[in-house]
């Protein structure tokens, strides 16, 4: 009888320890989960009405305003397929690119309100989804068109050794991207010449390579063609032809 009874506790130990360690691993694998999440951004996109936007962008034969609306739904489209980005919060009071962006997954659209600039527009997403800074936030510009999201996460995964950090543009005086990581109170001031700015701020300057996609915002014809030469999203170049 005993040797019986001590091979059904041992069967029933050995379940236990089956049901500890599967427990365990379900709880490391949540607790993991957790920690890839944490890791990755949520990206404030600020998105002027299309009506209002680009206003040096002439190119002959396009419609300013679509032009505009397709370059913003291309940096949109290539920062939701970045690895490192959690959530994408566009900024805007274009209806028309509300719709448009229906199609892009894993987006969040915010209505900008009452315009008051670049700036006031990514607080207001980032208030809108992490009021309390508990993850890693960036404020990408719109106006991207040639973006990679292999090239945007390779600045979020540099960014991320940092407290704040700022992407310069391709004449290095400006700004296209610029984050804070998680804990660190948000702070921008785009414009002209924002990069100094920036790095006044306390944001480091990414050394991103000068053939980063990051790098190469439009907002003239000539810019325009900079960045064709990189390849553009399928938006922007169909309207190209």
């Amino acid at each position: 009888m005993t040797p019986l009874f001590g091979r059904r506790r041992s069967a029933n130990s050995a379940e236990s320890e089956r049901k500890a360690a599967a427990g365990a691993s379900s709880a490391g694998a949540a607790a993991g989960t957790e920690e890839s999440v944490s890791r990755r951004w949520v990206v404030v996109v600020p998105v002027k009405r299309s009506s209002r936007g680009k206003s040096r962008l002439d190119v002959p034969g396009l419609d300013r305003a679509a032009l505009a609306r397709a370059i913003a739904l291309d940096t949109i489209d290539a920062a939701s397929r970045c690895a490192a980005v959690l959530q994408v919060v566009v900024v805007s009071d274009d209806p028309e690119l509300a719709r448009e962006s229906a199609t892009i997954p894993a987006l969040r659209f915010v209505p900008e309100g009452e315009p008051h600039g670049l700036d006031a527009a990514v607080a207001t997403g980032i208030a809108a989804i992490d009021p309390g800074g508990r993850m890693p936030r960036a404020a990408l510009l719109g106006d991207l068109p040639a973006l990679r999201p292999a090239d945007l996460a390779d600045a979020l995964r540099a960014a991320a050794s940092v407290d704040r950090a700022v992407v310069a543009d391709a004449e290095g005086t400006g700004s296209t991207l610029v984050t804070a990581r998680a804990g660190v109170e948000w702070a921008s001031s785009f414009g002209e010449g924002s990069l100094a700015r920036h790095v006044a701020l306390g944001c480091t300057a990414l050394e991103i390579p000068d053939a980063s996609t990051l790098r190469r915002d439009v907002d003239t014809a000539e810019q325009l063609g900079a960045a064709a030469a990189l390849g553009l999203g399928p938006r922007t170049a169909g309207l190209r032809g």
